[in-house]
């Protein structure tokens, strides 16, 4: 793999992660979590 494919690979991978980033901050949600019992709504 050279190196142009490397960056490109990278850069789509970080752009994925970004945007399942924003895309679990926009729903909104209700978490419980246990056993700590954190409770968290949106």
């Amino acid at each position: 793999m050279d190196t142009k494919s490397l960056i490109i690979g990278v850069l789509l991978i970080g752009v994925a992660v970004l945007g399942y980033l924003y895309y679990e901050e926009q729903q909104s949600s209700v978490k419980v979590d246990l056993p700590g019992i954190k409770i968290e709504s949106k």
